[in-house]
């Protein structure tokens, strides 16, 4: 017993969890911290981020707390000078404009870009050249069903989730020989404060839970057993892959059920 189970685990290691403030990132730093893991929560709302990592010690974990700001990448380099180069790198934050494409202006389509994309490669680039000087890292990003699939009011926020897939595909094709992977996983819907105002609409809310295969929101614990997976072992041939979280929904075609 135990030849594969000890593949999930990651005692030892540490982990960079970015956005472990809330949502997503919370369950995250919350799951990797249960498998082993010594997890550092970064969020630009520190005291979010302490939260995290109040729950992660009062339930027998290790970890640490650092106010960081994904723009700046001077932040990074701080945060590897303190704690040294990850085993594993998760990285959740992300923010929409919710508009037609004819109605953002410049500053809001440089505002999502600035975050979602430009400070993603930041983090990325310089998380990565650490792990790749060592020889070793597994690295996860959030994108977004929204990378497959789109809809009105998405066309900007879709255009960066797409393109960190690409980015860190090619990031995975780049490092590989130094012993860095690189993966994405797709979230569906999933009940976080980026999804609030979704969520406050019952009719909106409940077309989309009607979109996916499962007829219902994800809670954010529901991305935990992916990121596990992704910063483990257990993927230890998996890299430049896109895993998909959404309940069926870019697998299906369609609102209607045929009468069958």
């Amino acid at each position: 017993m135990g030849e594969f189970t000890d593949l999930f685990r990651l005692d030892g290691r540490t982990a960079f969890v970015v956005g472990a403030g809330s949502g997503i990132g919370a369950a995250s730093a919350r799951g990797l911290a249960d498998f082993g893991a010594h997890v550092v929560c970064a969020d630009l709302a520190e005291s979010h981020a302490r939260a995290t990592a109040r729950a992660i010690e009062a339930a027998g974990g290790k970890a640490d707390v650092v106010r960081f700001d994904v723009r700046q990448a001077s932040d990074t380099q701080a945060l590897l000078d303190r704690y040294g180069t990850p085993d594993v790198l998760v990285h959740t934050p992300a923010i929409n404009v919710r508009k037609p494409l004819l109605s953002i202006s410049d500053e809001e389509f440089d505002r999502v870009v600035e975050l979602n994309l430009a400070g993603t490669f930041r983090l990325v680039r310089g998380v990565a050249a650490a792990m790749a000087d060592r020889g070793s890292g597994s690295i996860i990003v959030f994108s977004s069903m929204r990378a497959r699939v789109v809809e009105p009011g998405q066309g900007v926020y879709a255009a960066t989730k797409a393109g960190v897939v690409q980015m860190l595909r090619a990031l995975a094709a780049e490092l590989a020989a130094r012993g860095v992977r690189a993966n994405a996983i797709a979230p569906g819907v999933v009940e976080t404060p980026l999804t609030d105002q979704i969520r406050a609409d019952a009719g909106w809310a409940r077309a989309y839970a009607d979109k996916n295969m499962l007829r219902r929101w994800a809670r954010p614990e529901e991305m935990v057993g992916a990121v596990v997976y992704l910063a483990s072992d257990a993927s230890s041939y998996v890299t430049g892959s896109l895993l998909m979280a959404d309940g069926g929904w870019t697998a299906a075609d369609g609102r209607f059920d045929p009468p069958l």
